[in-house]
């Protein structure tokens, strides 16, 4: 399953965006989360584009930052003239201190603090996604006493059936986040907004879940938020005038998988937008979509070590790495499948089919199983394919390990945007 920028050099070495795997690994140390600068851009300027030739530029496209946050992600963003989807101070701070324009941030989450909120208004972030009505009670009153207007979206639950994994449906009914619409709750909360001092409300947002390969239950999510913007302009006279429809679009993990160009799924979604637009005499909202995993995901792997290979006879073969949950808990938590390279014989056939383990002192720390490699040996490296996104954000210290480095690649250059921490860094607030 390699893709452009991952290639075999004459060694039989995989390389990513033009590096030899083998020399980030000797020189780095693993684990280390490789991420290709190259994809990263092209998958920022194929959204935008999408926004120019389906929306008439009409739009923005704002990077989910929980997927993968750091200065150097943010600095990319920026030059690609992109907005940024936030969900904590901690993403919020890394923004701003970068020089990130706040006014193109959306500020995302369903318990926001107090704090929060106020450090979001005192730092003129563009919009406030709010979820419920305590929420919007404290924000109005906070956005008072600094004498601040609070640009707000409200998130809303569509009642989409997104096909996806049960963990990451977020649209439907019964789920943590936002209001929901088939109840009335959406209306309700909309009708109480408009009357209040503090707050402005600007637009009405969705997101109906993560790794989707089929576009109609966006299509659907964009009809049934419009309806609800014709149904507010109908019943309560004020223009929404704008609609966050999310993101989710679902990348590539195995070799089976097959999901849908970017440009197909903004094609069909806008078609959709501009048929109901018309249906309702709407006049077409701002459009505003979240990619995350679409945009980093692709664009990363993570490098191990073997330390031994444990055969249990007519069972399995566990291939021990020098990683695992502590830096991708993602198999941990879901199962989530993956595509895993010997990038020291990544031109060699892959002649076995072992179960990855990583060093946590957990029996279910375990990267993959039943994957198919090149046969591994002690001293190996592993390159685990697509792991650009969530792996390092949903890293962790178990075990006290220090989190690994994070290295930026490009035309074969590379260089390390996060560092690995170190024994000290881990007892840093020890006191």
């Amino acid at each position: 399953m390699l893709t452009d920028n991952l290639t075999i050099n004459e060694n039989g070495h995989l390389l990513i965006g033009g590096v030899d795997t083998i020399t980030l690994a000797k020189e780095c140390g693993t684990p280390a989360y490789v991420m290709d600068e190259g994809v990263i851009r092209e998958n920022c300027r194929r959204f935008k584009k999408s926004i120019d030739e389906y929306y008439d530029g009409k739009g923005l496209v704002c990077y989910a930052n929980k997927v993968f946050c750091c200065k150097a992600m943010c600095n990319i963003m920026r030059e690609e003239g992109m907005g940024l989807d936030v969900v904590s101070s901690g993403e919020l701070y890394t923004a701003i201190s970068t020089g990130f324009p706040t006014d193109k941030i959306c500020f995302h989450g369903n318990n926001k603090t107090k704090d929060e909120i106020t450090f979001a208004l005192s730092h003129g972030v563009g919009r406030i996604i709010v979820d419920n009505f305590e929420e919007l009670e404290r924000l109005d009153k906070i956005a008072g006493k600094l004498h601040k207007k609070a640009n707000i979206m409200f998130r809303v639950k569509p009642g989409i059936d997104a096909h996806t994994h049960s963990f990451v449906q977020t649209g439907q009914i019964d789920s943590k986040f936002g209001v929901a619409l088939e109840t009335g709750e959406a209306f309700e909360i909309i009708k109480k907004a408009i009357t209040m001092e503090n707050v402005v409300l600007k637009g009405v947002h969705c997101h109906i879940g993560s790794q989707i390969f089929d576009i109609s239950p966006f299509e659907l999510a964009a009809k049934v938020m419009l309806g609800l913007i014709a149904k507010v302009r109908d019943e309560l006279g004020y223009t929404i005038e704008e609609l966050n429809l999310g993101g989710g679009f679902g990348i590539k993990y195995l070799e089976e998988d097959n999901p849908p160009e970017y440009d197909e799924y903004m094609k069909r979604v806008a078609a959709t937008v501009n048929k109901t637009c018309e249906e309702y005499s709407l006049d077409r909202p701002f459009i505003y979509i979240e990619p995350g995993r679409s945009i980093a995901g692709p664009a990363g792997i993570t490098l191990y070590t073997v330390g031994s290979v444990k055969e249990i006879p007519n069972v399995r073969t566990y291939v021990a790495v020098d990683g695992g949950m502590a830096d991708n808990p993602r198999y941990a938590l879901y199962q989530s499948e993956y595509t895993a390279v010997v990038a020291n014989k990544a031109d060699k056939p892959k002649d076995a089919v072992v179960t990855l383990a990583g060093r946590c002192c957990e029996s279910g720390d375990l990267v993959g199983e039943n994957m198919p490699l090149q046969t591994p040996e002690e001293g190996d490296v592993i390159a685990v394919l697509a792991t650009g996104a969530y792996n390092y954000s949903m890293s962790s210290n178990y075990n006290r390990l220090p989190k690994p480095p994070v290295i930026m690649v490009n035309n074969g250059n590379a260089k390390i945007v996060v560092k690995r921490e170190t024994l000290d860094d881990v007892i840093r607030n020890d006191l």
